[in-house]
């Protein structure tokens, strides 16, 4: 091997070693959420407040307040001391009359429901307002209106203006009102011998 071989070999430089990889920097720690500002208080209208909770305190235990807003209330009372509480508002509040009465079956409660709407004509501050007066009374699968345990106190000697609502819950829904003096059905033939048709199992024939 000539010299010029040896100088052309050791003329020949290494590669360098590759570099390191730069490390990737950490992702930056997600900011700590702020806590959700506390939600303002509901404010119940005072007018309304006022007349709930002084039916509810008159009869604690056996009324409660359903909802209270503005030109509308709800109280619902045990059965056994609606016709009391009815009582009470005829004599203690401007309320004078029932606007109407409807009622409303829950078959998975074993319950059906009458809700009485009240309002006033002698008072021009309670003019817009109706309270709404909720009771419930049994369920009977198998109903017998008037023979059965779907019984409710009659309103009519207090608010005369049920005579005809509670008629038509009677035959519609089934509920007897106890103390009524004209329990006979309102829209349907007197020999009706299907179930009250605004109860949920009832069914048209033929559809």
């Amino acid at each position: 091997m000539s010299s010029t071989d040896s100088k052309s070999d050791t003329s020949k430089e290494k590669p360098a070693p590759p570099k390191p990889a730069a490390e990737k920097p950490a992702p930056p720690k997600p900011a700590a959420e702020k806590p959700a500002p506390p939600k303002p208080e509901e404010t119940l209208p005072a007018f309304e407040k006022e007349l709930t909770d002084r039916i509810v305190n008159q009869f604690s235990g056996d009324a409660e307040v359903g909802y209270v807003k503005e030109n509308r209330t709800r109280i619902n009372v045990k059965k056994e001391k609606i016709l009391d509480v009815a009582k009470f508002i005829k004599d203690q509040t401007p309320f004078d009359h029932a606007e109407s009465v409807s009622g409303v079956d829950f078959p998975e409660d074993n319950e059906i429901e009458v809700v009485y709407h009240l309002g006033s004509y002698t008072d021009n501050r309670y003019s817009k307002q109706v309270l709404a007066l909720s009771t419930r009374a049994p369920r009977e699968d198998v109903p017998n209106p008037g023979n059965d345990s779907t019984k409710l106190p009659s309103l009519r000697d207090v608010f005369y203006s049920v005579e005809f609502h509670e008629r038509e819950c009677f035959e519609m829904l089934g509920v007897h009102f106890e103390g009524h003096p004209d329990n006979r059905r309102l829209l349907l033939p007197e020999d009706w011998a299907d179930l009250p048709p605004l109860r949920k199992d009832f069914k048209n024939k033929g559809r």
